[in-house]
């Protein structure tokens, strides 16, 4: 307990008691009659003498922005962007005028449900969770709340969104055809060697455009930096995101080819901005009759072409976290999968019959 040595007092309205704690003073009231509301308010003070924690404490809209700033100084432009766009669509219309001392673990889930409930795939709601855990566990290091929402889950039948990857018939072509349109002509394809490279190593669309010849060294690639949407040079999206790498045999061959066309200095691909990459690679599909797919969903091409491959391997190099699930996340079914998954089948129970 604090060492509070006074008690509240009636005041002819409510009762109060004031006290101090490190250098600060504060009052606490009660208005129930009685040694009733004379307990509560002492009680209200000791709380605070405790552990610093206003029993009213401050709303969540008034705490989100000194947390955000943090946010910014330890981590990219990028993702501070997506998280302020999850808390202004989802958590502050659902709890931005609560009080942080009068939060309850439903209130929070409740934010996470409306979400499901929209529509929203299951990273999103991870990325939601994730948000509102970091606030919390601010608030609690500033000692401006106690709250941990520990029972907060993501709903069952959460899904994740589903994603477009290029088929095996679609990988021929990218591998055979240099040529795109342009005013209605056919030209070669200045960024073919950035396509294809991305799809032989599950780059981000932000690292290739990132990548320079001083990070390749042999037939080893550090990935270093990253290049976002609006142009701005980053880390990287986390700490794994800074990696190193053996390119295999096909991708060394992209990247000889790509150093005959430009030399060997500066950026790589010389790819001037990712909306520029991405209106291209979409004509690029268009010309050629390319399932349609973002960028990004190069990345996911290259998990679900290596998904057979051990996954501590693919989280290298794709710059995945241990805990991570890339095969679930990134792992998408390509044409022939179903039939090769039923010869597999088909054998071990042959080796089973044959070892009887």
């Amino acid at each position: 307990m604090g060492k509070r040595t006074n008690t509240a007092y009636w005041t002819g309205k409510h009762w109060r008691i004031d006290v101090q704690h490190n250098g600060r003073r504060r009052s606490f009231y009660s208005a129930k009659p009685g040694r009733t509301g004379q307990r509560e308010a002492n009680a209200k003070a000791d709380a605070w003498l405790d552990d610093g924690i206003n029993p009213r404490g401050e709303r969540i809209s008034t705490l989100y922005p000194r947390w955000f700033a943090t946010m910014q100084e330890t981590t990219s432009a990028g993702n501070c962007r997506n998280i302020a766009s999850r808390w202004k669509i989802w958590i502050l219309p659902m709890i931005g005028s609560k009080r942080i001392t009068s939060l309850t673990e439903q209130d929070v889930q409740e934010v996470v449900n409306k979400a499901y409930a929209a529509g929203k795939s299951k990273k999103t709601l991870k990325s939601i969770c994730a948000d509102m855990r970091a606030f919390f566990k601010y608030c609690r290091l500033c000692r401006l709340s106690t709250f941990n929402p520990e029972a907060l889950h993501i709903p069952a039948g959460a899904r994740y969104k589903g994603k477009q990857v290029l088929q095996p018939a679609d990988l021929v072509k990218l591998f055979n055809i240099d040529t795109t349109t342009y005013n209605h002509q056919t030209v070669p394809d200045e960024y073919i060697n950035a396509y294809r490279f991305q799809v032989l190593t599950g780059l981000r669309p932000g690292e290739v455009i990132g990548l320079t010849w001083a990070d390749i060294h042999g037939d080893t690639v550090h990935i270093c930096r990253s290049v976002n949407i609006k142009g701005e040079q980053t880390r990287g999206k986390n700490e794994n995101a800074v990696r190193s790498f053996t390119v295999s045999a096909l991708a060394r061959r992209v990247l000889d080819t790509q150093r005959a066309e430009t030399g060997s200095t500066g950026s790589v691909f010389q790819i001037t901005s990712e909306p520029h990459y991405y209106r291209r690679w979409k004509v690029y599909c268009a010309a050629n009759g390319l399932t349609p797919c973002s960028l990004y969903e190069l990345r996911h091409t290259f998990v679900s072409v290596v998904k057979t491959l051990p996954a501590g391997e693919v989280k290298g190099l794709v710059g995945h976290s241990e805990d991570m699930d890339t095969f679930g996340v990134y792992a998408h079914t390509l044409a022939g999968d179903a039939e090769n998954t039923a010869r597999a089948v088909n054998g071990v129970f042959l080796r089973v019959l044959k070892n009887a």
